[in-house]
């Protein structure tokens, strides 16, 4: 019952954050160097929030439907999308503080290399979403 809501969530997940790597991220790095940290800022905190949430309520829907179902499975495509907190607080969330401190107009090279390091990282993210969406899906069979 809980899990095609659990795999919706997988799924918005991992296409936002695939959207991000795909799309977003190559358009920023195309601005020079102080109009790209000045795209990043507020998009890098719109998006967090929308894909916090997402990980949490997809942890949660498969949390739930492990156990209504006791397949195990769901539990791990829900620790797949959690994981994303941790893999963020001490791998991205480092090179997003230099980023949210830099004022755009000393925005340089340096600058976009912590900005091209910070999309190699939430390439990550979309990784552990199409491994929850993978085992969501596995779960579903």
């Amino acid at each position: 019952m809980f899990g095609p809501f659990a795999l919706t969530v997988a799924a918005l997940f991992t296409g936002a954050a695939i959207y991000i790597n795909w799309a977003e991220q190559p358009a920023r790095l195309s601005l020079d160097d102080a109009a790209m940290l000045a795209e990043w800022k507020p998009a890098y905190r719109r998006g967090f929030q929308m894909q916090a949430s997402l990980a949490v309520i997809g942890f949660i829907l498969g949390t739930l439907e492990w156990l209504v179902t006791g397949k195990v499975i769901w539990l791990a495509g829900g620790a797949a999308l959690l994981a994303n907190w941790p893999f963020t607080i001490f791998a991205i969330m480092p090179v997003n503080k230099i980023l949210e401190e830099t004022p755009f107009e000393r925005a340089n090279e340096e600058t976009r290399a912590l900005i091209e390091r910070w999309g190699m990282l939430h390439g990550v993210r979309s990784v552990l979403g199409l491994v929850s969406v993978g085992l969501f899906l596995w779960a579903s069979i």
